[in-house]
């Protein structure tokens, strides 16, 4: 009776399982593992037992066993940052399927931070995922090897880490040419941060831009990547003689979207601007944005797609290539138009009475 009442409670282990189906506790364990080297009608005999008891592997005992946690690590620059949460979002969304949770590390765009927070998201899991990582080249290089396995986005290493990328230099060509068909010749870029690479990749691609197009002067504005940013760089840009901004992604195009309305300009009227990424809000702003669209449910996706690849040790000659580069998509919303006519080249005029700080 007492041995009833506990399987009536659920405490089902493995010696029930393995004397119901006559086998040893170790083929249970290696059966309820996913070993397969175990013959297939005796692990078929074991499963039937497990699920006639209503048998569940305690998480716990399945990790120790496996010599894994089912937890993975993924590091991004700034949370706050609707792109990262929705990649952070499809990540965890796509391991969970596969029984894995995910810790979050945010560096809040501090690169010396992050190799600290790197290590100890790998020290807690079974492998990691640097989502467009700060540091410096060198760094990441000697860092890489005591992070494997290891899945890298926007960024790459010499011992060929699997890679994801976004094809920023197209995607900000594109839009430039956008803004050019507009009859825009007098541009500027609200840059991002100095250590972003994907920064860097943005003015690689206006510099061939403007390399096709001799006719476009282009400003570049010192910026960031946050709302803030775009809005305190709004007095900066309102006193070019511009008539087009390309802002570093759709956060810094929003703060630049408000702080131009209270200074009095119009926009797409006197001042059109285009920002990148497409994050939910961008659809919703006042005008609504034109972006360029990075497909990130995808990339997540794939990132841990490839994480568990590398877990599960799936041989090189089975695994999907090493690198994949996403291509953004050009969205024309109302926040660009055609470029005004100014006789005297004067800059916009800023007729509000509030400034940004």
């Amino acid at each position: 009776m007492e041995s009833m009442n506990r399987k009536e409670a659920g405490r089902i282990g493995i010696a029930d399982v393995a004397a119901k189906a006559g086998v040893s506790h170790a083929t249970v364990s290696r059966v309820m593992n996913g070993n397969f080297t175990v013959d297939q009608k005796i692990a078929a005999r074991v499963r039937s037992a497990a699920d006639e008891l209503r048998y569940h592997p305690s998480p716990v005992g399945r990790s120790l066993a496996r010599g894994k946690t089912e937890t993975i690590g993924i590091l991004v620059p700034d949370l706050a940052n609707p792109s990262f949460q929705a990649l952070l979002k499809s990540v965890s969304n796509t391991a969970a399927r596969d029984g894995y949770r995910v810790l979050i590390a945010d560096s809040s765009e501090t690169p010396s931070e992050e190799s600290i927070l790197a290590g100890e998201a790998r020290r807690r899991g079974d492998g990691v995922v640097l989502c467009a990582p700060r540091m410096g080249r060198g760094e990441l290089e000697e860092l890489a090897p005591s992070l494997q396995p290891m899945v890298l986005i926007n960024r790459t290493t010499a011992d060929g880490a699997p890679s994801l990328s976004i094809d920023y230099r197209q995607g900000i060509q594109e839009l430039a040419e956008h803004l050019y068909g507009l009859g825009h010749r007098k541009i500027a870029f609200l840059a991002g941060p100095d250590s972003s690479a994907s920064n860097a990749h943005r003015v690689r691609g206006l510099e061939e831009f403007c390399s096709r197009h001799p006719d476009v002067q282009l400003t570049t504005v010192p910026g960031g990547s946050s709302f803030d940013a775009g809005h305190r760089a709004a007095g900066d840009v309102l006193g070019l003689d511009i008539t087009a901004v390309l802002a570093f992604n759709d956060l810094v195009a929003m703060g630049l979207l408000s702080s131009i309305h209270e200074h009095g300009a119009q926009v797409p009227g006197e001042l059109s601007v285009a920002g990148f990424d497409d994050i939910p809000f961008a659809a919703y702003t006042t005008p609504s944005l034109t972006t360029a669209a990075v497909p990130i449910h995808e990339v997540g996706e794939q990132a841990w797609l490839w994480l568990r690849d590398l877990i599960q040790g799936v041989p090189a000659e089975r695994r999907q290539p090493s690198k994949a580069i996403f291509k953004p998509q050009l969205q024309i919303r109302g926040s660009t138009g055609p470029a005004p006519h100014r006789p005297t080249d004067a800059p916009v005029a800023a007729t509000g009475t509030n400034s940004p700080e």
